[in-house]
């Protein structure tokens, strides 16, 4: 594949996440597949990954059933259970596949001296089910997937590539509503960042697997990347989107005020028996739930936010002083090493953390196979929404949906994409009446604000008020950055703006729908 005005593959993946990367390789065994990446293949939100992917293996104590039923209560009945029967079910033969193209997971000797996979538990779970990689699974996933796509000559990477809109109808003067049952998806405009030219990218099919939508918030553990731009594309194509209120908050981010992304602090820290403690160094968590400090991450995110508020601080304390700390600095060694570098010594003092904005529930509305309400147009990953999560993801619970509906979208996508041609006559990008910027902070300030407004109004707790008072605020920040992108010349500062305030509007707009508290979504003052 060469560089020109137009490429053309069988399958277009936008984004080099652990969803992209598995479906290239399976699509890849049937036809041409071009990985387009924003930066450098490696940084996705995978990579952020810290605690594992879950999955039932000790099977004299785990079972399916089991399974699918902390991520029903997790997910607080609002998940499509049929979905995640056909998640839970698939799990082992997934994990099995990273297994076999070079992941490691950890391993330990069991009491009959047999080499056994170390599993871990995290909150929410009932038993041990977590395969991880020290902590920084996501990380080995993507090095052991990229090596093998770096092998596949049927797979072309485009990094620092940015996906600007994909191409339907409406580029060719069609109006098209989500009433339309006849949108098709022909690839995308794509704009090479070294030359800012932009292109089109034609498609038998195209795939989003862009991650998540970290940056709609001013704290968040995802990398710069996650600014939601596959749901924006998908969402101004006219695909449905659905469940965007519901967004987790990790209830443990490492408290380091301007460090951005904030530093996770592992949910698998408390499954190896931290706690959660206030100002006093007293355990609040049993207040709250049965659970603990091992409650399901939207009660977690909640009570440390009631305990930061009761008390007037910024974070509240996870306590590892009794733990094993030889143990811990080899299940933990890059979140000890953090720690150590900021003064912070687990064994002796407290870690201070708070709730950041981390997972996405919701997204692009896709069936069984990742296939979208748009023809052609499949979603994968955190930037699709597959009724697996219901209100609020169980830990651990994305990496395997990410690898289950990677395989199950080039499973469909390959049976009839021969079928189709390259759609003809697509128009060029339309540059017309566009000037460099002269004031590049017209653009970063708007983020900044629509940042504060979102974290403010639209986070952890909620109410009619704030949701209000957000969306009006955001109605003049929308219409300031159109008419800067009307007569900006390209780029992927004013794109990533313009997808984040589609994404803080899709969150509003379903939040002030949600008439009850459930899940991630809580609201007060009803």
């Amino acid at each position: 594949m060469t560089r020109k005005d137009s490429l053309k593959t069988d399958f277009l993946v936008i984004g080099s996440g652990i969803a992209g990367l598995v479906f290239a390789l399976k699509a890849a065994k049937k036809g041409s597949v071009c990985i387009v990446t924003k930066d450098v293949p490696s940084e996705s939100n995978t990579a952020y990954a810290q605690g594992g992917i879950a999955g039932v293996w000790d099977l004299e104590k785990d079972d399916n059933s089991k399974h699918i039923q902390d991520t029903l209560i997790a997910g607080a009945g609002l998940n499509d259970k049929g979905v995640v029967e056909n998640v839970v079910r698939d799990a082992r033969v997934r994990i099995e596949e990273l297994i076999a193209w070079g992941t490691l997971f950890d391993k330990n000797v069991d009491k009959n001296k047999q080499e056994v996979y170390d599993l871990a538990m995290e909150g929410g779970h009932s038993e041990n089910r977590i395969l991880h990689h020290k902590d920084i699974t996501g990380r080995e996933i993507v090095r052991a997937l990229y090596d093998q796509v770096l092998n596949n000559s049927s797979i072309k990477v485009l990094d620092h590539h940015f996906a600007v809109d994909l191409i339907t109808q409406h580029h060719f003067g069609t109006q098209i509503t989500r009433k339309n049952n006849d949108i098709a998806c022909f690839g995308s405009y794509i704009l090479d960042k070294k030359n800012g030219k932009v292109f089109q990218l034609l498609a038998k099919k195209t795939v989003m697997a862009t991650g998540g939508i970290g940056l709609v918030y001013n704290s968040t553990t995802n990398p710069e990347i996650a600014t939601g731009d596959g749901i924006a594309m998908a969402y101004r194509a006219k695909a449905m989107v659905k469940d965007m209120e519901f967004i987790q908050f990790h209830p443990t981010a490492l408290y380091d005020p301007g460090t951005s992304p904030a530093f996770l602090i592992s949910e698998a820290v408390r499954g190896f028996g931290a706690v959660l403690i206030n100002k006093k160094g007293e355990e609040f968590m049993n207040s709250h739930d049965k659970r603990g400090s091992l409650a399901p991450r939207d009660i977690v995110a909640r009570a440390i936010d009631s305990e930061m508020k009761k008390h007037g601080l910024d974070h509240v304390y996870l306590d590892c002083t009794h733990l094993n700390m030889k143990a811990f600095k080899a299940h933990f060694p890059n979140i000890y090493s953090k720690c150590v570098s900021l003064g912070i010594d687990p064994a002796f003092q407290y870690i201070p953390v708070t709730p950041s904005a981390h997972y996405c529930c919701g997204g692009i509305d896709v069936d069984q196979h990742g296939q979208s309400s748009v023809k052609n147009l499949y979603a994968v990953g955190e930037c699709s929404r597959t009724g697996l999560h219901g209100a609020n993801r169980l830990a651990s619970n994305s990496l395997l949906e990410a690898i289950v509906y990677a395989h199950n979208a080039a499973e469909h996508v390959v049976k009839d994409f021969k079928e189709y041609d390259f759609k003809e006559g697509v128009p060029d990008w339309d540059t017309s009446g566009t000037e460099a910027p002269e004031e590049m902070i017209l653009i970063t300030q708007s983020l900044k604000e629509i940042q504060e407004l979102m974290s403010a109004y639209v986070g952890i707790v909620r109410s009619d008020i704030r949701l209000n008072r957000a969306l009006e605020r955001l109605k003049i920040i929308y219409q300031e950055t159109e008419d800067l992108y009307e007569k900006t010349t390209l780029s992927q500062t004013i794109c990533e703006t313009r997808n984040i305030i589609n994404v803080a509007y899709l969150i509003i707009k379903t939040a002030s729908e949600r008439k009850e508290s459930v899940g991630l979504h809580y609201q007060v003052n009803r």
